[in-house]
């Protein structure tokens, strides 16, 4: 016999299978050997006893059913057919999966390093200032992804089939509680090990994947997209041939938005958001949401979202929270020297002493109307020249500008600064210097909103560090709603974030897998299947 239950019950009970079991067999006389199955669980803190929701599936004299119906048993499709993918964050690695089970072989081009390797990068960016332009936090195996909060969760539910998606990353390494949490995530320390797996499921069953292998053209016959040709880290070229190309780099590849309004490939300016990350101490963000001194031990670190509209000169602008990340860190996130850029990070456990968010600005063509001189490219070069601004202002280096919370907004530079996660170092500065007016006005404006929706956010003994410019790509590559291929340019597919068509893990793996689809639908015919 099954039974589904939906509960609320005590964080004891609700993060502890044992408690749970005991609470199960007292309030509802489950047997002692019955299968239980958690299927959902969210944290419900507004009211100042922090509940857990379950929902729950128990088994009595009856065996269960199958929880993950995914399997990993790929097509050897090494002799197959091609098809070219620029780019090995989540939507080019699900965008070569999915080619693999439809029987095509994927060529994955990628200009940073394996997920491996790629390590020493960052620690160049954290310790020497140094910034790879091909290996860093945004570029590499995983893409961006690869070192973030690892989140899992997207609003994107008509986009694509999220379980799938989660379930393939629980075949290939990751925690059956992904496909339970409400908001789940991975973690920075686990996910290289994921992305890794997802290399090897791809390159057994006959794919390729070439690292530091960077685009530096397209092969275009009849306004058709034939290939690309490719430049390695030592200088020799290359060209690549298939179906199609699906281009999957990511939002920071300004060097292929350059490329593509070279070749007159059609592409557009896009709105995005701009502003900077906020660093509390965690244990203060779980006094505001859990309502206590100290945080309940089987409660995870806790987290925050807000937003708020802002009128600056008879324009409304949106302020909100962005990519929070409790117990994480702050990392560098600049693919070029010259310029500053900062993102946020988690381990799984989510267990370091800050908790972390971006706090952005919402910005469109009023904001870089200097600008226009870039055709579709300005709002990149608005982007990059508020990166530069913070790097010139805090020295020249991955030292980033950084002004505590309340200074901020009484508009004074802070004589000191707080201690912080940020590894390369902290320039007290007036973020003004740095912010475009606009910017600076409605996020002095939000934070003091953002004060009075949670008491105590506030305060000085957070800080500001700038500056937060990557939350989504500044350029938006066009394509048709229902093939996903580019409105000019046939067998081409702008995929994921770096296309506008994504804004995280989830969402950009599950538009991986619907180009794809769409590649194979458009251009692997009957014959070429059998």
């Amino acid at each position: 016999m099954k039974k589904t239950l939906q509960l609320s019950v005590s964080p004891e009970i609700g993060f502890n299978e044992e408690n749970l079991r005991k609470f199960l067999q007292e309030q509802y006389q489950i047997y002692e050997n019955a299968f239980i199955r958690l299927e959902r669980r969210s944290i419900d803190a507004r009211s100042k006893q922090v509940k857990v929701n379950l929902r729950l599936s128990i088994y009595e004299n009856e065996k269960p059913e199958k929880w993950i119906s995914f399997e990993k048993n790929y097509p050897d499709v090494s002799q197959r057919p091609s098809a070219i993918i620029v780019g090995a964050g989540p939507a080019g690695m699900f965008a070569a999966l999915r080619l693999i089970e439809l029987g095509i072989k994927p060529i994955v081009v990628e200009r940073g390093k394996d997920v491996q390797s790629r390590r020493r990068d960052l620690a160049a960016i954290n310790k020497e200032h140094i910034v790879n332009p091909d290996s860093n936090y945004c570029f590499g195996e995983g893409g961006a992804g690869t070192y973030s909060d690892g989140k899992l969760y997207t609003r994107s539910t008509k986009r694509g089939d999220i379980r799938r998606i989660l379930e393939i990353l629980v075949a290939h390494g990751a925690s059956e509680n992904i496909l339970i949490e409400a908001h789940p995530h991975i973690g920075t320390n686990k996910l290289p090990k994921i992305v890794a797996a997802l290399r090897e499921s791809i390159l057994e069953a006959g794919g390729e994947i070439h690292f530091q292998t960077k685009v530096v053209d397209f092969i275009l016959k009849n306004d058709e997209m034939r290939g690309v040709i490719t430049q390695n880290q030592v200088g020799k070229s290359q060209e690549f041939t298939g179906l199609g190309v699906i281009l999957a780099t990511g939002h920071s590849a300004r060097d292929i938005f350059e490329l593509l309004q070279t070749k007159n490939i059609l592409i557009q300016p896009k709105p995005f958001a701009i502003g900077v990350r906020i660093e509390h101490p965690q244990i203060l963000i779980d006094q505001i949401q859990y309502h206590c001194e100290v945080r309940n031990t089987y409660l995870p670190a806790s987290a925050y979202s807000l937003v708020e509209q802002i009128r600056y000169k008879n324009v409304q602008k949106g302020v909100f929270s962005f990519c929070m990340c409790p117990g994480g860190f702050i990392v560098p996130s600049a693919t070029a020297q010259g310029e500053v850029v900062v993102n946020g990070m988690s381990p799984s456990r989510r267990d370091g002493k800050f908790a972390n968010s971006g706090i952005v600005v919402s910005v469109d063509e009023t904001d870089w109307k200097d600008f226009r001189k870039f055709g579709n490219l300005a709002a990149l070069y608005f982007q990059k020249s508020i990166e530069q601004k913070a790097c010139a202002v805090a020295g020249n280096t991955q030292t980033a500008p950084a002004q505590r919370m309340v200074d901020f907004v009484q508009k004074k530079v802070s004589s000191e600064l707080l201690p912080t996660s940020y590894q390369p170092g902290l320039a007290s500065v007036e973020m003004r210097e740095v912010l475009p007016e606009t910017i600076a006005f409605v996020l002095q404006e939000g934070l003091k909103a953002f004060g009075k929706k949670m008491k105590g956010y506030l305060t000085n003994e957070a800080q500001i560090i700038g500056v937060e410019s990557r939350t989504s790509s500044p350029v938006s590559i066009p394509r048709h709603k229902e093939t996903c291929e580019h409105l000019q340019i046939k067998r081409f597919f702008p995929c994921g974030e770096g296309a506008g068509y994504a804004g995280g893990i989830m969402s950009a793996a599950m538009d991986g897998d619907r180009c794809a689809e769409a590649l194979a639908k458009l251009y692997f015919t009957e014959k070429m299947k059998n």
